[in-house]
Order: structure tokens, then C-alpha cells, then sequence
């Protein structure tokens, strides 16, 4: 999330949260969080982990099959970050919503994973967009938004056996104008 450190703390919506850890990194920065996944269980554990930290009162927890329903209202923060698109999934439809709900100067950050990790031998069908492609799958809903960030970055992550290794994402930050 260090994206977004330099923003001001507003009203974030975390799509996808899993078990919350990018959710209570907002909340310990001061904003006020909703998180959202499909799992019942990821998100019993991310208000836990929300509780632990201390930022309960600051983040809300809502299940929610992106394809069929979304949170209501505007966000000065939309976060979707490794929210691929295995099988069916209409990611480029979801970001789009995604995008209509930032709000005017807000900003939305759309990270994923540029390819299969080079230790994972497991590998489903998936396409990876890159960030050309997410610009151009927010269109036309984000015409005349300003590009602050749109490249490949690379991360060490630790492999299965303990070791790290070199990971390449794809981070996508625009900004609404006000």
C-alpha cells in the first residue's frame, strides 16, 4: 500500500480484502475502511485482525460477488489489488464500477500480478493485463482522468521454500479530477 502513502486519509473502499491486512494498514493511517470479498471466512478473520490492531471502529467488513453487487457510495480511495480474472471473471466490468465509484479528486490503484510467479508450477489458465490494458479496460469511465502511475514493478516475495525471489506486478494509480 505504499501507493498510496502520500494521500490524505479519507474514505477508502478495499476490493477484494481478503483477511484485511491492506485495510487496517489504511485504518492505522486514518482512514475510514470498507473492505469487501466473496469469502465469509476471509473477512470473519479480517475483522478480527482489524480488532487486534486496534482500528475496528474504522473499518467495516461487507461479502459482496463483485459481478453481482457492489458497496454504495463514493470512495476518495478505491483499492483493487491482486484482483485477478481466473475463469469467468469479469474483471474489467468490476474495475469499471470500481471506478465509478471514486469520488471527484480521488484516486483509484488497481495492482496485480504481471505473470505466474517463476517458482509456481501449478499454473491455471489466466490472462495478466498489463497496465496499457487496464487503462484501456477503464475506459471509457475514466476519460480525462489523470495517469499518475502505469508500469511493471518488481518485488522480492519469499518462495515456497523460504527463499525469496524476484516477483514482477503491474500497478495502475489515476486520479479523478475534482
Amino acid at each position: 500500500m505504499h501507493e498510496v502513502s502520500d494521500l490524505a486519509p479519507g474514505r477508502a473502499l478495499d476490493l477484494g480484502c481478503g483477511e484485511g491486512a491492506d485495510a487496517v494498514w489504511l485504518a492505522r493511517r486514518g482512514w475510514t475502511v470498507t473492505g469487501t470479498d466473496i469469502s465469509g471466512v476471509a473477512l470473519g478473520r479480517a475483522a478480527e485482525h482489524a480488532a487486534e490492531a486496534g482500528v475496528g471502529d474504522r473499518v467495516s467488513f461487507a461479502r459482496h460477488d463483485l459481478t453481482e453487487s457492489f458497496p454504495q457510495g463514493e470512495f476518495d480511495l478505491v483499492s483493487a489489488c491482486f484482483l485477478h480474472n481466473y475463469g469467468d471473471f469479469p474483471r474489467d466490468a468490476v474495475l469499471r464500477t470500481a471506478a465509478s465509484a471514486v469520488a471527484p479528486g480521488g484516486t483509484l490503484l488497481v495492482v496485480g500480478h504481471a505473470g505466474w510467479a517463476p517458482w509456481q508450477e501449478d499454473r491455471e489458465e489466466a490472462h495478466f493485463p498489463t497496465p496499457a490494458e487496464v487503462l484501456a479496460q477503464l475506459e471509457p469511465v475514466t476519460a480525462g482522468w489523470e495517469v499518475l502511475r502505469a508500469e511493471e514493478t518488481e518485488r522480492i516475495q519469499n518462495q515456497p521454500d523460504g527463499t525469496p525471489g524476484t516477483r514482477t506486478d503491474n500497478v495502475v494509480r489515476v486520479r479523478r479530477p475534482a
